[in-house]
């Protein structure tokens, strides 16, 4: 017992990088524990949620096109419309758009091959319930991996989350052929956030960049307010 916020790690069949997410929490000081997809409710205390990495479902369909309707995500969706924290990795990110709780999709990579590599995103926007230790233009070395990251969004509603300062991070290079390199995008209320980086792997300096500090350290500070699920 960490004594750190409870942070719930949503497992679906497919996901694997749950474990890792845990681990990462723990090590900042976070009590992480898991939930099951096939669950309805959080349990009592739930100060935050993480949707993981992984292929959901097997990705079959299409990227988290099945994980929306397993009958976990009523409660995230409830937790997130009582303003708690939720954040989507990878994966979890493209689960979140297709339930619509963030706005825009994720496709097919530019290349049509899957990319693994540590990439640098620059802070775009600190008006989430993450960011209160970050800096416009703060930039980050996270790795990446994925197949479908390439974010997508009509020029509308791109100019209308820049307005609203929805765009979290930005890739530094255009590495997958997302939109105005978009890397990771919050809701309207901020209490929502997704990015296709992933921070879980990026918080242990024996092991290479630590970019992902900044990012689960932002989740973990959202956690702190009183918890809202139950």
């Amino acid at each position: 017992m960490s004594g750190g916020p409870r942070i719930a790690v949503v497992t679906f069949p497919g996901s694997n990088d749950d474990g890792d997410a845990m681990l990462a929490l723990e090590l900042l000081g976070a009590e992480p524990f898991r939930v099951w997809h096939a669950d309805r409710a959080l349990p009592d205390r739930t100060a935050g949620v993480v949707l993981p990495g992984g292929f959901s479902y097997g990705d079959y369909l299409r990227c988290g096109a099945i994980a929306r309707f397993a009958p976990v995500m009523e409660a995230v969706g409830a937790f997130a419309d009582a303003g708690g924290p939720v954040l989507g990795i990878c994966n979890g990110f493209q689960i979140l758009c297709e339930a619509g709780l963030l706005p825009g999709v994720l496709r097919l990579n530019r290349q049509q091959q899957f990319i693994c590599a540590d990439v640098t995103v620059t802070v775009e926007s600190t008006s989430s319930a993450f960011a209160g230790t970050w800096e416009v233009g703060q930039e980050l070395v996270i790795p990446i991996k994925h197949g479908e990251g390439n974010w997508y969004g009509n020029a509308e509603l791109v100019a209308s989350l820049e307005a609203q300062g929805q765009v979290a991070f930005r890739y530094e290079t255009d590495v997958n052929g997302a939109v105005g390199r978009i890397a990771g995008v919050t809701n309207e209320a901020g209490n929502v956030l997704g990015l296709m980086p992933h921070p879980e792997h990026a918080v242990d300096a024996l092991l290479g960049p630590t970019g992902g500090v900044a990012v689960l350290e932002g989740l973990l500070a959202a956690a702190v307010a009183p918890a809202v699920a139950g």
